[in-house]
């Protein structure tokens, strides 16, 4: 089965309109523009740092490696300000609640991870606007799978282009957890975690095009709505 047939059956879960366009510009100019929590948060960024040479001697990262680990960056800004969000909302509860709660916080170190190991090259975070996906349990799942999935395939799509092994092995230490995420999400939601023996990576052109479709990547902020938060920026 091709990477995209995998890719359009969590799309359709997290876009609600079918639009496929209006955002991927907002993302590539992010881009040109620029009892787990407190031990497995830290742990989680002291081994990615550790592990591409951060804090000894180390050759600095090519500039492919570069433009890689800020296309990753960017997918885990959106991550983190999603879980972050959510918990924000109040509006989980139970198991759900719980998982967000500490996959929020892995996916935030990773984001300190990235901006520690790039320095002054990493891009700014964009504004991002949820719609409301945060404030509802099945939606913050439904959408959950999908990003969780997306970043599995993105991880897998672009490892095999970075040039340094010492971030090789930080990007593939990340991805493990990325997919512990998604079995995660998967099985809270109500579907089989895992069914396929192999996984299809996806391209940057892929991820960004199911990106765009959600409309979360904004220029600006949207500051109207209810008392719940509807954006992060």
């Amino acid at each position: 089965m091709g990477g995209e047939t995998t890719f359009n059956r969590f799309l359709a879960t997290v876009d609600r309109d079918g639009a496929l366009e209006e955002a991927g510009a907002e993302l590539e100019l992010a881009f040109s523009r620029r009892r787990l929590l407190g031990l497995t948060a830290a742990g989680a960024g002291a081994v990615l740092l550790a592990r591409a040479g951060v804090g000894r001697a180390a050759a600095a990262p090519s500039a492919t490696d570069i433009s890689i680990l800020n296309y990753a960056l960017v997918l885990e800004y959106l991550q983190a300000s999603f879980y972050t969000e959510a918990e924000r909302s109040g509006a989980l509860s139970g198991k759900t609640a719980q998982a967000a709660q500490v996959v929020g916080a892995t996916e935030r170190a990773h984001v300190k991870a990235f901006l520690k190991l790039l320095g002054s090259k990493a891009v700014k975070r964009p504004s991002f606007d949820f719609q409301g996906v945060t404030e509802e349990q099945r939606a913050f799942l439904r959408t959950a799978v999908a990003f969780e999935d997306l970043a599995v395939a993105a991880y897998k799509g672009q490892a095999p282009k970075l040039r340094s092994d010492a971030v090789l092995a930080a990007a593939v230490g990340i991805h493990s957890v990325e997919a512990r995420h998604a079995a995660w999400m998967r099985q809270l939601f109500g579907i089989t975690p895992a069914v396929h023996a192999f996984d299809q990576p996806a391209s940057r052109g892929q991820i960004n095009q199911i990106v765009a479709s959600t409309h979360f990547v904004v220029a600006h902020p949207n500051m109207k709505g209810t008392a719940k938060p509807q954006y992060t920026g």
